[in-house]
């Protein structure tokens, strides 16, 4: 049976060649995300086969915007893979604020509650966010909603928080954090946590990697926004001793791993605005995992020659790893 005109201009034959009718509507179902560009309105279910990438993309530290599925590569242990979806700002995020309430952090918490109903205006209807708080221990103090009126209230009642202990265990919480969006977030949709922090005081026997491999299990992003005297640790002096059970907080490079960002900031209202909206701002990528693929993977995204020439001075963040089970 022939193919109408208006199918035809929906979908150029040089991309979707001619097959049965019943198989061409399946195809087309499938790939109309990629193949019409219409990503906004995109909705993507994804398989046990399907890899998710979360991407962000800055040229001098402002986000890039303009790009396509077309201006990026996708290895798989340096194979390069097909992009099967391409959405743009288009999939459902859900939030996890982390705050940490040790010490003197209340201030930072109560200059974010200040201004976060404005802030939380770059989300979309269908973003939920949950907020947790941290010490020593943790807690899920408010769970995924849409209500943003709700979180801006609850992020204030979180700040006079004192029930959690005095000590400040970041990958404690942040595996705590990893495991509630693994559990409480559905298959569909791009996750990602936010932790304000000082960035400092000690993890005991909780070293960087099982968070880093927690937050991939849950295709979840980490974004920090370090505040007060934190910063990122440096490597241990020469011919020092460093107890391997007693590390430093290290939210910068966890981040960049998951393929998030970190941040220094002095007032904490404002980079909470401006990371909202950098981390709704991002790209979703997905392959499929090649067949044989199992355990952990390594991955990466660049820029295509043509998109480097637009954009050369560009960096791309998004997450380095993935398990790959049969």
């Amino acid at each position: 049976m022939p193919v109408s005109a208006r199918t035809r201009d929906v979908l150029p034959w040089s991309m979707c060649p001619a097959v049965p009718t019943i198989t061409f509507f399946i195809a087309l179902f499938l790939v109309l995300p990629l193949c019409s560009g219409q990503d906004e309105t995109a909705v993507f279910r994804s398989g046990v086969t399907s890899v998710r990438i979360d991407v962000q993309a800055l040229q001098d530290n402002e986000l890039i915007t303009d790009l396509t599925a077309q201006d990026f590569v996708v290895f798989d242990q340096d194979a390069q893979q097909k992009i099967t979806y391409f959405g743009r700002d288009s999939e459902p995020l859900s939030l996890l604020l982390l705050f940490d309430v040790s010490g003197s952090m209340s201030k930072y918490i109560e200059q974010v509650a200040t201004v976060a109903r404005q802030s939380l205006r770059y989300l979309r209807s269908k973003d939920r966010v949950g907020i947790m708080a941290f010490a020593r221990k943790q807690n899920v103090t408010l769970d995924l909603t849409g209500d943003l009126d709700t979180v801006a209230q609850k992020i204030r009642e979180t700040a006079q928080d004192e029930t959690l202990g005095s000590a400040t265990l970041i990958n404690d919480a942040l595996l705590a954090a990893a495991r509630h969006m693994e559990n409480a977030t559905a298959e569909e949709g791009r996750r990602a946590v936010l932790i304000l922090t000082d960035n400092l005081g000690l993890n005991f026997q909780s070293p960087d990697q099982p968070v880093i491999d927690a937050l991939n299990r849950a295709n979840t992003v980490l974004n920090a926004i370090v505040v007060g005297r934190g910063s990122r640790p440096g490597p241990p002096r020469d011919g020092g001793y460093r107890n391997p059970d007693f590390t430093p907080p290290d939210v910068f490079s966890i981040s960049e791993v998951t393929g998030g960002e970190a941040v220094r900031a002095d007032k904490a209202g404002q980079a909470f605005s401006r990371m909202i909206e950098r981390i709704r701002t991002r790209y979703s990528l997905h392959f499929n995992k090649p067949e044989a693929a199992q355990g952990l993977r390594q991955v990466r995204v660049e820029l295509t020659p043509a998109a480097k020439l637009r954009y050369p001075r560009s960096v791309i963040r998004a997450r380095q790893s993935y398990f790959a089970s049969r």
